[in-house]
């Protein structure tokens, strides 16, 4: 249902019109959200909010507030600002698409991370989830070896080893994914004092599909798996992301947990 959004032109012109009229048609908006500026609860279906959009040097990130607080604006921060802000939005106060990452710093080389959108088939159940898989091996910080730790340093993080494609892996504790403005920005795990940091973040924030992006904001849940370099591909369908990722499980190459969605 439509919601009593301000949108400033400064913040339509920066997510561009169609986005602007998702928002206040209510489809990628929230009902209710914590606003950014006083932290109490607010509701965009009862009174007028205000669109944020705190922009950084590559990320960007759409929070809502009271309009009673703060106006609908357009924020420039620093990135470690911008941290601050996603943390704000994710709690810590109280077909397929694919992308690549920022690069993961190993010993003497760099992998980036690859993340593939697309919907799973679970018990006659459609769920959005993210395939993660580094172009090249993972090294543990400080390490000289040459093999591969992307997946113990996954297993150790409180990821599990997928068996079966037909069970829903199970829930980890402090990881979520942030989605705003319809688009994906990034992997968010544990940090210290209970905040949370990014484990993944788009150069550029990643398009999702609508069916990804309604079934993600209907179950508030997006599943994870990840493998080894060379082990999925960057597959065009999900039926074959699918079987990619049934033989990768078939080989004890991927694992798996399920997090909740940040933002919308």
């Amino acid at each position: 249902m439509p919601r009593m959004l301000d949108v400033s032109d400064d913040v339509r012109a920066e997510i561009g019109d169609e986005e602007a009229d998702r928002l206040l048609a209510g489809e990628d908006a929230p009902g209710s959200y914590d606003c950014t500026s006083c932290r109490t609860p607010g509701n965009s279906e009862q009174e007028r909010t205000s669109t944020v959009l705190f922009v950084g040097e590559e990320t960007a990130v759409l929070a809502f507030a009271h309009a009673t607080c703060i106006p609908s604006q357009v924020v420039p921060v620093s990135e470690e600002q911008l941290r601050g802000a996603v943390r704000s939005i994710t709690g810590e106060d109280t077909r397929t698409a694919s992308a690549p990452a920022a690069p993961i710093p190993t010993t003497d080389r760099q992998a980036t991370l690859g993340i593939t959108c697309g919907l799973v088939l679970i018990k006659d159940e459609l769920h959005p989830a993210l395939v993660v898989e580094p172009n090249g091996p993972i090294a543990r910080p400080g390490s000289t070896s040459l093999e591969d730790d992307f997946l113990p340093l996954l297993l150790e993080h409180g990821f599990a080893p997928v068996t079966d494609m037909n069970i829903l892996p199970a829930p980890i504790e402090g990881w979520s994914a942030l989605l705003a403005m319809g688009k994906l920005h990034a992997v968010l795990q544990p940090g210290t004092a209970g905040s949370q940091s990014a484990w993944w973040q788009a150069h550029q924030p990643l398009a999702v599909s609508d069916g990804w992006r309604t079934a993600a904001n209907k179950a508030h849940t997006v599943l994870m798996y990840a493998a080894p370099s060379g082990t999925i591909g960057h597959q065009p369908r999900e039926d074959l992301m699918r079987q990619a990722l049934e033989q990768a499980a078939a080989k004890g190459l991927l694992v798996a947990a399920s997090m909740p969605l940040a933002g919308t």
